[in-house]
């Protein structure tokens, strides 16, 4: 005979598993929470050897903390990873298990000894306990454009409280400051109000890569996509949520194209760095932070077209400024980044297609459409902004900050000064020492900035060559943009010009308020100074540092808004209407 259990015991039973399981994700997820808290302490906070000895018995808590989740999490079918997370699981667990015996004084583990590995294993823990609440929200209160903001507002707000902990800086910092550069980094623009190689140490700086990376890639993105990992699933509404956030075209591809965007900005920032260590081998010694760190933190800062530098006249500094290597490296990572993830993925797409049917296939009458109507606008566009903006820049400072350079010098150097006003930030010349006429260029070049989908800003190259095209289809008398035989949807003309208006608005409010504010300084340096904080580029006349209190203020909104968009800020927060199930009679409005 068998027994069956009564359903409503059944139900009970599964109850009290549900609520076992979410009391100890929580209590879980506050000891890792305490145990990341105790650790931003101990790096931030000069102690005394009983502090040091208590934080000591929070990471040991938090460890075994680790060690219990991951053990309960195998222990239901409900919160079981995926098998392909199995591996990865096992190796964490003898990683924390030996950290564990390192910290209780025994010295099995020596190549685990270094604190590195503790800070990393600390984190992991906190990200992994986090990861396992469920994310759940109602759209109705809020949308993804609000979450996309609040992401922003949220790593500004952490980054501004970590950069005023005591041991950031060498002689502190005030909030107006902190938020300024937390704002500057997280926005991924550059200007700054001290500068970073001596006013912060160590941990600052470290702190300043950690917001520029999460800004450039977007702190949403990494979250979703480690919370993805360590779980090995997901829920629906988690990728419904994930594809509206990053423009994503499938759900079922969500998290494969955000690993893809992970994976390839950390191989990127990989050769980078490696380039640049290679590059500065003989000017080691004029390096203060460490030749190492050096090569990291501007490799991230190139790739997120951030700008931020630890040399105090960033790559103008005196030892640096014939390194054409290194001028070079940098511009690649912040060209490369400033295509767009859509963009390289699908450059490799047709790179990848071309090996595969050379060396595959027999020649056919029929290609593919592999290289998308974005990626030609983009790369064309790119490209001859670089070309002109190269020679352009050639031409005007061949006898005057040019003048310094030879032959090869002059056009590496004309080449950087051309890409770096679209976002990224970097100088290999002194700006203030331009010619006006140049200064005028480098106002369009920022303010058309990088291309969609990428780490920089300004109203996006697309944008820019849709103004152009319909300019060109008006005067044809076209009533629509063709182009590479395909034609450009109405909703994306009407996105562009939508971009371009909000834009003016945007910086001819920001100018005329810093007139008001810091009217003293000049109308040029002003502008400029708009322009480069509205298109997070983070080039300047030398001004930043010394602007009023009120005027600092303008330009964390303008960069904010520069960062987010205003027209993410309209969406965020008027209704979107999904559809008008109504249509008037259409008539011409006189332009012109």
């Amino acid at each position: 005979m068998i027994f069956k259990m009564p359903t409503n015991q059944k139900s009970f039973t599964l109850l009290k598993k549900v609520k076992l399981i979410r009391l100890f994700r929580r209590v879980s997820f506050l000891i890792s929470l305490l145990g990341v808290l105790a650790l931003i302490y101990d790096s931030g906070v000069n102690k005394s050897s009983l502090v040091s000895e208590f934080l000591t018995r929070i990471y040991m808590l938090s460890l075994l903390s680790g060690v219990a989740f991951l053990i309960f999490s195998y222990l239901f079918k409900k919160t079981r990873p995926g098998e392909k997370v199995w591996p990865v699981d096992a190796f964490f667990l003898l990683f924390y298990l030996a950290l564990v015996s390192n910290l209780a004084g025994r010295a099995e583990f020596t190549f685990f000894n270094s604190r590195s590995w503790l800070n990393i294993a600390l984190v992991v823990i906190f990200i992994r306990s986090l990861s396992a609440f469920r994310i759940d929200y109602d759209k109705n209160y809020l949308n993804p454009a609000q979450l996309f903001i609040l992401s922003f507002v949220s790593i500004i707000f952490i980054g501004t409280v970590l950069l005023m902990l005591p041991n950031a800086t060498y002689h502190g910092i005030s909030f107006l400051d902190a938020i300024f550069t937390s704002t500057s980094a997280v926005c991924v623009t550059g200007l700054v109000v001290a500068d970073t190689g001596t006013f912060f140490t160590r941990f600052g700086q470290t702190i300043i890569a950690l917001l520029i990376q999460a800004g450039g890639i977007g702190i949403m993105t990494f979250t979703s996509y480690f919370g993805y990992f360590f779980k090995g699933s997901a829920s629906y509404q988690s990728r419904l949520m994930i594809q509206d956030m990053n423009n994503a075209g499938k759900a079922a591809e969500v998290f494969s194209t955000l690993k893809k965007i992970i994976l390839v900005t950390f191989i990127i920032e990989a050769a980078g760095a490696a380039i640049i260590y290679t590059s500065i081998g003989s000017l080691a010694s004029e390096i203060t932070g460490g030749h190492f760190f050096f090569s990291i933190f501007h490799s991230i800062s190139g790739f997120c077209n951030a700008g931020f530098s630890t040399l105090s006249n960033s790559l103008y500094e005196p030892a640096f400024r014939y390194n054409y290597l290194l001028h070079l490296t940098i511009a690649m990572l912040f060209i490369i980044g400033g295509l767009g993830f859509p963009i390289v993925f699908n450059s490799f797409s047709y790179i990848r297609h071309l090996i595969y049917d050379r060396l595959f296939r027999k020649k056919s009458m029929y290609y593919p459409w592999i290289i998308g109507i974005n990626t030609r606008i983009v790369v064309i566009t790119t490209l001859s902004l670089l070309a002109a903006g190269t020679l352009i820049f050639y031409i005007f400072e061949y006898n005057n900050t040019l003048a310094e350079h030879g032959s090869v010098g002059k056009i590496v150097t004309a080449f950087f000064g051309a890409a770096t006003p679209r976002t990224a930030g970097f100088n290999t010349v002194d700006t203030s020492a331009l010619n006006f006429s140049t200064i005028m260029i480098i106002f369009v070049l920022m303010w058309i900035g990088a291309s969609p989908g990428s780490t920089g800003g300004g109203v996006k190259t697309s944008t820019f060559a849709i103004a152009i095209l319909n300019f060109i289809s008006i005067a044809k008398g076209k009533d629509r943009i063709e182009i590479f035989r395909r034609e450009v949807s109405p909703i994306s003309t009407r996105r562009a010009f939508a971009i371009l208006t909000l834009s003016i608005i945007i910086l001819g409010i920001s100018i005329l308020l810093l007139s008001f504010t810091d009217g003293e300084k000049g109308l040029l340096p002003l502008a400029f100074e708009s322009f480069s904080a509205f298109s997070t580029v983070g080039l300047s006349l030398g001004i930043t540092s010394h602007l009023s209190s009120l005027g600092k203020i303008v330009i964390v909104i303008t960069m904010f808004i520069g960062r987010v968009s205003m027209l993410t800020i309209l969406v965020a927060f008027l209704r979107k209407i999904v559809n008008l199930k109504y249509k008037y009679p259409t008539e011409d409005v006189l332009i012109n």
